[in-house]
């Protein structure tokens, strides 16, 4: 045994020399890619910094650390009717470590074996008025569990996170795993990326008739909505759920403040914004008072926010869409092709997580207020009011979850919707199999159809989607895969880099190592380079434009 380990040592103490002695070629590891077989050769390494499931652990991540704040944050007061000096308040709320009670740690191997599920506690800190025998008082609770999350593998909140390949065999793991499921009952479940359109995005498109229309899909965290301008016979109108029958567009611009034009709606007897809302008032579908200003402020372009009932910004997207359908009318070429990628949206694992957490979040808060209002409007009651004990006996959250991740079902009442196949089962024929469940992109269209426009290959779909595999049958076309180098992007904000441009040509620069400061190729010094902070997607919008062999030129103003 000794003879093995000094000949290791050995061996390794050779190594390590023979790896020294090797030259390195600096200049040509940093000078540009000219073909793609030395661009292939990136692929490996790539792959093993980022992976092919990072856009889900990145997209889960998020919620855990931000997501779930803001659910609660904008969610966070559960008040009494009956009692308003009664309430409870969400303080923080954040989520621990897998166990399997509240201090119990667990792994996944153990959850495979034992057909349980691979979740954490949600803590939260909270402030709560409690009542006993007419007497209040104002209580903090900390580490207040309400509820049990499932934890996707290899995510921050799993034991896995960060370990090496020793640890991660004396959990029971393959270290060539990638993660990015959950485990449900002892069953392994993932959530597939769906392909949707675009939210909060102008859409002008043609209908069977042949007329414009202009479609937005707003979405805000609170409500989701979708407004159509459509032209039928050289007219404009506004479609919207809440109106009983389409109105005019220059009505509902007057209704949002814009009064200079006067012609438009003469002949229906309107010239000011009150006119406008008492007309539209008449066309509500529901008697509400005040329900026209309600349906412009709240659900009209909820994207568009209304801060001080100031509509103006309101009127220019509106302006904005009608201009494009003018456009659309002269040049056919202006109407947007809803195939083409730029126009699509990639929903991820931690967005439909956070929906459905949301979801069952008001649910758990109206249930207890709804408990709080029953024990005040009690006759007797043997013991003290406290809000807190009624929020831990609800087990909403944890069932709602492991259901939805269990089945595949998806009912959210804030978008009164009701998705199937949300999850599916990993499958593990083989590990290339899995990695394509991984990556697998479904569409939100339906199979059954037989239109070729959804199935077709898309010009704009080049190095962002394999353009192969795809199955065979009523999803051919319809289940994509991601290429092997596709970067989505998640809801994280990117923070700024640090760019260097020269300040003479305006062009970005690079840091030249053998100067030891910054250098401009165009200027051939670096007297006039400038380092500033650069939004990431600034960057990528200036490496696209060089890509098309335009190059900008950035103006610098000191401040």
């Amino acid at each position: 045994m000794r003879l093995k380990q000094e000949d290791t040592l050995l061996n390794n103490n050779t190594n390590n020399l023979y790896m020294s002695e090797i030259p390195v070629d600096k200049q040509k590891l940093a000078a540009p890619i000219k073909s793609v077989v030395d661009k292939f050769q990136l692929l490996p390494e790539f792959l093993k910094v980022r992976g092919l499931v990072k856009q889900h652990l990145d997209s889960f991540n998020y919620f855990v650390n931000t997501g779930i704040k803001k659910v609660v944050s904008a969610n966070d007061r559960i008040v009494s009717y009956i009692d308003p000096g009664i309430y409870l308040r969400f303080k923080d709320v954040r989520i621990g470590n897998p166990s399997m009670t509240t201090y119990e740690k667990i792994n996944p191997h153990t959850c495979r074996l034992a057909d349980m599920t691979y979740a954490a506690p949600i803590f939260a800190d909270i402030e709560y008025m409690q009542e006993s025998h007419g007497q209040r008082t104002r209580l903090e609770k900390k580490n207040v569990v309400m509820g049990r999350m499932p934890i996707m593998l290899r995510s921050c909140r799993c034991v896995l996170y960060g370990k090496d390949e020793a640890e991660l065999a004396r959990l029971g793991e393959c270290p060539l795993d990638p993660g990015g499921y959950f485990i449900i009952k002892g069953a392994e479940k993932m959530i597939p990326i769906r392909e949707q359109l675009a939210k909060n995005r102008i859409i002008i498109d043609a209908d069977n008739k042949g007329n414009i229309t202009a479609s937005v899909t707003s979405i805000s965290e609170t409500i989701k909505s979708q407004t159509v301008i459509q032209m039928d016979k050289e007219k404009i109108y506004l479609l919207l759920n809440q109106f009983v029958k389409k109105i005019p567009i220059m009505v509902v611009m007057k209704a949002l403040g814009m009064e200079s034009d006067q012609e438009e709606c003469a002949h229906i007897g309107i010239y000011t914004q009150e006119q406008a809302l008492a007309y539209l008032d008449t066309k509500v579908q529901y008697s509400l008072e005040r329900g026209a200003f309600l349906i412009l402020r709240d659900i009209f372009l909820v994207n568009v926010p209304v801060r001080c009932n100031n509509f103006r910004p309101k009127c220019l997207y509106v302006a904005v869409m009608l201009r494009r359908m003018m456009e659309a009318t002269l040049n056919k070429h202006a109407i947007d092709d809803k195939d083409y990628v730029g126009n699509k949206h990639l929903e991820l694992s931690g967005q439909l997580i956070s929906l459905l957490f949301e979801d069952l979040f008001k649910k758990t808060i109206k249930k207890v207020g709804d408990n709080i209002d029953k024990a005040l409007a009690a006759i007797s009651r043997s013991r003290a009011l406290d809000p807190s004990r009624l929020l831990c006996e609800l087990d909403i959250i944890s069932e709602g979850l492991k259901w939805t991740l269990s089945t595949g079902n998806l009912p959210t009442n804030r978008f009164r919707m009701q998705s199937k196949g949300v999850t599916q089962t990993l499958g593990r024929m083989s590990f290339i199999g899995t990695l394509g469940f991984m990556t697998k992109v479904s569409q939100q269209f339906d199979k059954s159809r037989k239109v070729s426009g959804p199935r077709a290959l898309h010009p704009s779909q080049w190095g962002m989607l394999c353009p192969c595999d795809t199955p065979e049958g009523e999803g051919c076309g319809l289940d994509k895969n991601l290429a092997l180098m596709t970067h989505v992007t998640t809801d994280e904000d990117e923070g700024p880099l640090i760019s260097l441009v020269c300040r003479k040509c305006g062009l970005i620069g690079y840091y030249s190592h053998k100067l030891k400061t910054g250098f401009c190729s165009s200027c051939k010094i670096g007297e006039n380079v400038s380092s500033m902070k650069l939004p990431y997607a600034c960057k990528l919008l200036i490496q696209e434009l060089q890509s098309m062999n335009i190059v900008p030129c950035l103006k610098l103003v000191e401040r």
